[in-house]
């Protein structure tokens, strides 16, 4: 089954089922609905708000994509010299746009396709190709199953780390974890107190210190602590100072180090926060940060308030650090882990619809003959 099959058969399925959990859950719990039938709306409920955090960017795509077929029938190379400035214009990276295009020019080759509006469906697939092709690189979270989950956040001042931190302690306290936090920026005025409010709004203890503590006698604290509380996942906050690389790099080694004493295989993730909004600038925060210490993953925040979403395949294709996590909105639960066929379905909702429309009316026609 080709994606669009699959994304048509998604979008009908979402059509179908009502949007509450507490239906759902009632339902399986009567005996009305399959274990497997409440999975697969979970997972229906996932892909909208895919679709509903990736509006702005949706939009944006779908109105340059539509004005670029409406001007370029036929597939030639100012098609896809304009094609790359649209793409270039979502964010998505010069290198992917470069090597996303000349896939195209050889697919459309290769099938003989001529008119512009044969390719919607390539451009989707290739994408999709393009992001899971380093199949070796985990989109999940690395959990150790047999004791104590370290897992280190860093990022620069003001892209929402703590605030990442905060919705990830609820996501793993509602599984059933028990999570705890670490106040390791020390540096930032009020970056403590922020992440003890967190702590309290979600339920889970904070450890810290006072402002200007070393962060290193935190983290070691916060270890100890969190291996004789019997926690099972320890989020820990570091200072976001990007302008001197030679200090954080040196800060963040000697975190790990003692972190080490007492959890010798930790960190487990090395999650870096990035805003979306920021565009190019949090690609190249990416590749500050990968240069200062080894970075296992990317959360993607505030990728609900940007209209250029096109900054997660330029991440995982040109840095290759897989987004693990994206931020869809506002509310505790809009943290989500990161999906391709999702977030792919997120950005071309409306052409499938658009496509679906267009195989109604050349049916239509046929009919009418």
């Amino acid at each position: 089954m080709g994606i669009f099959d699959r994304f048509k058969r998604k979008k009908k399925s979402q059509e179908e089922k009502p949007a509450s959990l507490e239906v759902q859950t009632d339902k399986l719990d009567d005996g009305l609905i399959s274990i497997d039938e409440f999975e697969e709306w979970e997972q229906d409920q996932l892909s909208y708000k895919f679709e509903m955090g990736l509006k702005k960017s949706r939009d944006k795509f779908q109105q340059d994509i539509n004005a670029l077929m409406s001007r370029y029938r036929t597939v030639d190379e100012d098609f896809f010299e304009a094609l790359e400035e649209v793409l270039i214009s979502a964010d998505v990276g010069f290198n992917t746009v470069m090597e996303l295009t000349e896939e195209l020019r050889r697919e459309a080759q290769l099938k003989n396709i001529t008119e512009t509006s044969e390719l919607r469906e390539t451009i989707v697939e290739k994408m999709v190709e393009i992001y899971e092709r380093n199949g070796d690189i985990s989109d999940e979270m690395t959990i150790n199953e047999d004791g104590l989950t370290v897992v280190l956040m860093v990022g620069v001042n003001g892209v929402g780390k703590t605030t990442s931190i905060g919705k990830l302690a609820h996501k793993y306290t509602n599984e059933g974890k028990k999570v705890m936090l670490a106040a390791g920026d020390t540096f930032r005025a009020g970056a403590i107190n922020q992440l003890q409010v967190w702590g309290d709004r979600v339920g889970v203890d904070v450890i810290k210190q006072a402002e200007g503590s070393d962060p290193a006698a935190v983290m070691y604290d916060a270890v100890n602590a969190a291996k004789k509380r019997g926690a099972d996942i320890l989020f820990c906050d570091t200072a976001g100072r990007l302008q001197n690389k030679g200090n954080l790099m040196n800060e963040l080694s000697k975190i790990k180090k003692v972190i080490q004493k007492v959890v010798p295989e930790a960190p487990h993730e090395v999650l870096l926060v990035l805003d979306a909004t920021t565009g190019q600038n949090a690609l190249s925060q990416a590749k500050a940060f990968k240069e200062v210490t080894d970075v296992s993953g990317i959360i993607l925040s505030k990728l609900d308030g940007t209209a250029k979403g096109g900054i997660v395949l330029a991440i995982k294709n040109e840095l290759g650090i897989p987004v693990k996590f994206v931020g869809l909105g506002e509310q505790l639960d809009d943290l989500q882990p990161f999906d391709a066929e999702n977030y792919v379905y997120g950005l071309f909702a409306d052409m499938i619809q658009e496509s679906d429309t267009l195989e109604e009316k050349l049916e239509e026609d046929k009919d009418d003959k």
